[in-house]
């Protein structure tokens, strides 16, 4: 199948070298046209570690070129630009089209959704807790694909997709997808915002020296139980609007194949295993201007929506905006289009169940 992928980092690099060996026909689109230059030239995609080969995915010259002919999109790019690749790819996706959020943030959907719906057309978006592959790019022709997630959930918009959702991501995937109970429950069950806030914010003077540092042997057991503390405030979230997510442990045993136990203990585990990783180099690390926005802030939305305040969540956009001397709190340009804070709980269910109805 073709498979457009909006977005030339990491992940993106990380699906199209998955799609590319499960025989499949990627194509790659760079916002900017730097991060492809390579590829567009004719380099090879290099992928080592979970993924190893060398491939050959297409290179779109703009976004029409990877939607207007692909079977499926997915939208492989950080929070803070979904909101552009979506207004880029929504005036070229047809009637019907398939386009997967990964990871979904900050009710990307929604927003897709309702653009779709100015234009009356209604596409089956699909939404992923979390993304398929992990890693880094080594160059702009190489990708370390750390693993391959063995587990992912999936909901739909509109919710009466949610079979064909799921048959089409496996048939593309693999069999890997578990369908959830609607856009609100992967809304509470992408934990990278969480987990990276305890790992930022308690080493963020490693990241500013740009020091070398293990990701998962530096999630010691104070960096542990601050995680844990922040994933009680998801579940009550969750269990408030009446949802079941996989916690934290359940989290890291299944995308990182490691025993269950405590969050340091399996974060020690992973790296022994020497799939732990390495922390950011930098403070201008999706750890915080991705996920502080778009990740932590619609959690305390939901919270203070569902009157169970995420206390902790809060304080860490509160000490990071701080630190780096911004209001984190504004930086989110998607829910500023929806308008979901006067909402009461039962319209946003209805919402986020059947999307926006075509004009």
């Amino acid at each position: 199948m073709r498979v457009g992928i909006l977005g030339a980092g990491a992940v993106a690099y990380g699906t199209a070298a998955y799609l590319a060996q499960a025989g499949h026909e990627p194509i790659l689109w760079s916002p900017s046209g730097k991060r492809t230059v390579e590829l567009a030239a004719g380099t090879p995609l290099t992928a080592t570690n979970a993924i190893e080969g060398v491939f050959k995915p297409g290179v779109a010259s703009c976004c029409a070129d990877a939607v207007v002919d692909a079977d499926a999109v997915v939208i492989a790019l950080p929070g803070y630009a979904h909101k552009m690749a979506l207004e880029a790819a929504a005036p070229h996706v047809r009637e019907g089209q398939p386009i997967i959020i990964s990871s979904h943030m900050s009710f990307g959907a929604l927003y897709l959704s309702k653009l779709l719906a100015a234009r009356g057309v209604q596409a089956s978006i699909i939404a992923w807790g979390t993304t398929l592959t992990t890693g880094r790019q080594s160059s702009l022709s190489e990708v370390n694909v750390m693993t391959v997630r063995q587990k992912l959930d999936l909901a739909t918009v509109p919710e009466s997709a949610i079979d064909a959702g799921q048959a089409l991501c496996s048939k593309i995937f693999g069999d890997r997808f578990v369908k959830r109970d609607g856009l609100l429950a992967i809304a509470l069950s992408n934990l990278n915002p969480q987990n990276h806030l305890g790992i930022a914010l308690l080493n963020l003077t490693r990241m500013e020296r740009g020091e070398d540092w293990g990701q998962g042997e530096n999630v010691t057991p104070t960096v542990g139980r601050l995680i844990e503390a922040l994933d009680l405030e998801r579940l009550a979230i969750a269990k408030s609007f009446g949802l079941t997510v996989r916690t934290v442990q359940e989290h890291f045993s299944l995308s990182f194949h490691v025993p269950m136990g405590g969050v340091s203990e399996m974060n020690q585990e992973m790296h022994r295993q020497g799939r732990g990783g390495m922390g950011p180099k930098t403070v201008d690390s999706r750890y915080v201007l991705e996920d502080v926005p778009f990740g932590l802030l619609p959690t305390t939305l939901l919270g203070r929506l569902a009157g169970v305040p995420a206390t902790l969540h809060e304080s860490g956009i509160t000490l990071l905006s701080a630190a780096y001397g911004r209001e984190f709190s504004l930086e989110n340009d998607l829910l500023s289009e929806l308008d979901l804070k006067d909402m009461s709980v039962s319209a946003l269910q209805r919402l986020t169940r059947a999307g926006y109805a075509p004009a």
